[in-house]
């Protein structure tokens, strides 16, 4: 179960501000799978950690997603809802981490691709190749193995459609079509980052209200958190017809 206690969210915002996009993403995996060891969440699959954050997601602030676009095309403004449930149903997530190919006298067996390659291949000189040697478990053809760097480029593609397809959830990509123009237009939905920007508001408008009714009461931060939100709303309502 997530943590969505107050003082914890509190805890994981307070610790992703000096954190770049990916020390953040690490933050919200830790909030949204508790019950999992930390040093092993950066070793599950992509698809795996979106589906777990959109989850979060919903536990904190519902199913609607307010997503905004720039057409590509016009440069128009868009903006629409989404369905953060149905939308995550309709990804899934990967049913095994380690995926096989058999095809032209190849075999080939890789993992799917986790936050932990992604992190070590965009330091390396050519990420996409690192990426490959990092998550290639074997290679043979006709019975001789074959190192990461000798792939040819027909079977490096055959590989990365092949985890495309096990762990679509990796990439989360909108594809919308432009209400002035009738372009469509491609971007990517980082849900992480769309989560760290609404738990960043979040966290500042409660910082606001605990700032608010410990200069009115007197309460210890404790003790503001521990109240529902409904009950906090309602001494702040009360704070402001004094």
């Amino acid at each position: 179960m997530a943590n969505t206690g107050a003082a914890g969210l509190l805890a994981t915002w307070e610790a992703g501000l000096v954190e770049a996009s990916a020390g953040r993403a690490r933050l919200l995996h830790r909030t949204a799978r508790p019950d999992l060891d930390a040093g092993a969440l950066p070793q599950r699959p992509l698809g795996e950690r979106e589906a777990d954050l959109f989850a979060l997601r919903r536990a904190l602030f519902g199913e609607r997603m307010q997503v905004r676009l720039e057409c590509h095309a016009c440069g128009a403004d868009m903006e629409f809802d989404l369905d953060a449930g149905a939308f995550a149903r309709s990804l899934g997530g990967p049913d095994t981490s380690v995926v096989g190919l058999t095809e032209g006298g190849w075999d080939v067996e890789f993992r799917l691709p986790a936050p932990a390659d992604l992190a070590a291949a965009a330091r390396a000189a050519d990420p996409r190749a690192a990426l490959l040697a990092r998550c290639l478990i074997s290679a043979v053809r006709d019975g001789t193995a074959v190192p990461a760097d000798a792939l040819p480029a027909p079977v490096q593609r055959r590989i990365a459609d092949a985890v495309e397809a096990a762990d679509p959830g990796a990439d989360v990509t909108l594809n919308v079509n432009c209400p002035e123009c009738g372009a469509a237009t491609r971007a990517e939905l980082d849900i992480a980052s769309y989560l760290w920007t609404e738990l960043d508001t979040w966290a500042r408008d409660v910082l606001l209200d605990v700032h608010l009714l410990a200069t009115a009461y007197g309460w210890s931060e404790p003790e503001i958190l521990a109240l529902s939100p409904l009950r906090r709303r309602y001494y702040l309502e009360l704070c402001a017809d004094v």
